[in-house]
Order: C-alpha cells, then sequence, then structure tokens
C-alpha cells in the first residue's frame, strides 16, 4: 500500500488558498463544533442519514438495525431544516483523528494542483460539487440506511480523480513500506481507486452496513471528479497559470512539497 507523503509542485505559482482554507474548515468543524468527535448531538443530527434523505424527514427517535442476528440501535438526534442541509454539513464532519487526518493529507498533497489549474472559485465549486455526488451516490446504493454517513472523502476523491486527469505523469512521493519511492500519479492514484473498487464491492452489495468505509462515496466522488477534468482538459487544454519562474523553480527542484 503507497502512501503519499508529497507530490512534485515545481510548477505551482503560489499559495493555493482555497485548499489552505478547506483544511482550516475541516479542522474547525471537527475541534470546535464537533468538539474532536465529543458532540453526539453534531455526529447524529448533521451527518447524513441515507433515509433521512430519501424521505424528507428528520429522525430523532433511536433506529435499529439488524447485525448478525442482533438488533443494533442507532442514536438519532435532531437536524438542520431542511435536512437536506446534510449533505453540505457532513462534508466537513470526521469521525476521529484517523479519519480527519487521513483526509487532509491527501487534499493537501493533491488539492493544490488541481486548484491552480482551475482558478480558486471554480476549484471551490468542483470540490462541493463532487462532495454532493459522491454522497448521493452512497445515498442511492443505500437509500434506506440509518447508519450516519460523514467526512470529506467523496469531495477529496473527486479531488485525486481530476489530478491523475490533469496531471497522469507528475511524480507522487509516497511511503511504501519503510522505502520513500517516486512514482507517476496514474499508478499512485490508480492504485488507490483500484484499492477502493476491490475492498468496496462487498460493501456495494450490502444494503445496510454498521459504519466502516463508504467505499461507494469513494468511487463516486472519483469518478465524478475524473469525467468533469476530462471535459474541462478537452475544452481548455492549456495550463490555466504560467509555471513559475526559472529563479525559483531551481530553489525547489528537490523539495518534497505539497
Amino acid at each position: 500500500m503507497l502512501i503519499p507523503i508529497g507530490d512534485d509542485d515545481r510548477r505551482l505559482a503560489g499559495p493555493a488558498f482555497v485548499t489552505v482554507g478547506l483544511v482550516m474548515a475541516n479542522l474547525l468543524a471537527f475541534f470546535l463544533w464537533q468538539g474532536a468527535g465529543a458532540n453526539q448531538v453534531a455526529m447524529y443530527g448533521w451527518t447524513v442519514i441515507p433515509a433521512e434523505i430519501t424521505q424528507g424527514i428528520d429522525l430523532v427517535q433511536t433506529q435499529y438495525v439488524n447485525a448478525n442476528g442482533q438488533s443494533v440501535p442507532v442514536p438519532q438526534a435532531p437536524g438542520p431544516t431542511p435536512v437536506y442541509l446534510t449533505i453540505l454539513t457532513a462534508m466537513f464532519m470526521h469521525g476521529g483523528y484517523a479519519h480527519l487526518f487521513g483526509n487532509l493529507l491527501y487534499l493537501w498533497i493533491f488539492g493544490d494542483n488541481v486548484e491552480h489549474r482551475l482558478g480558486g472559485l471554480r476549484f471551490l465549486g468542483f470540490y462541493l460539487f463532487c462532495g454532493v455526488a459522491a454522497t448521493l451516490i452512497q445515498i442511492a446504493i443505500i437509500p434506506d440506511g440509518v447508519i450516519p454517513n460523514l467526512g470529506a472523502s467523496g469531495a477529496i476523491a473527486g479531488v485525486l480523480g481530476a489530478y491523475m486527469v490533469f496531471y497522469p505523469k507528475n511524480r507522487v512521493h509516497a511511503l511504501f513500506v519503510y522505502v520513500i519511492i517516486s512514482v507517476p500519479s496514474i499508478i499512485a492514484i490508480g492504485l488507490w481507486i483500484a484499492f477502493q473498487f476491490f475492498n468496496g464491492y462487498g460493501a456495494l452489495m450490502e444494503t445496510q452496513q454498521l459504519g466502516g468505509v463508504a467505499y461507494g462515496a469513494h468511487i463516486g466522488g472519483f469518478v465524478t471528479g475524473a469525467l468533469l477534468a476530462g471535459v474541462i482538459r478537452l475544452a481548455r487544454p492549456a495550463e490555466r497559470r504560467p509555471p513559475v519562474h526559472p529563479q525559483r523553480k531551481k530553489h525547489h527542484r528537490d523539495a518534497f512539497r505539497s
């Protein structure tokens, strides 16, 4: 398994302010709003519950799901009005430290390049669109689910799809066992999406889950991002921003930045 730790950013012309802002928004949501996971009202009220979206109601009573022949309670809490707003709020919420920092690592590494390719506002719209599309695809897979769905994974998967389309040959620096290697993004991200398909096959066949990874959202976000990026690349094949000045490029030749 490859764990990305950076990429080749020598062609970037400056800071990626929207990417930085999204990282900060996710951190603030987790630590201030969610209380680092301690705020159960936020967890069960403001995350996406598929049954709430498909039925247009806000579940507030404990629901029960069948797991291995046992009835397992799933708490619920009041959410926003209309309940469809959870599709956006859940995009900035996370289930724990590993979930949060794992997502933000990928956003930090790959988001800046895609932002520079699209421009700040377009990138923000792209990010949110991929996140919404990923959530809707996950809901379509389990329309009557009552398990909370949360996290930026779907939106970030869209960023990965766009990165692979825009920069298939860009080098990604990754940790492989105990060695740092550098491979083209089409390999690093290609292995990631292959992993999602392989591990998500069983989940996509299930009608209810007690939690874990929403592979349907990962795959849906990735495909959405890749398709949008493909259309953009056909319509506007040239880079939106010029490469950095040669003198600046010299100072960053061997840097592992993200």
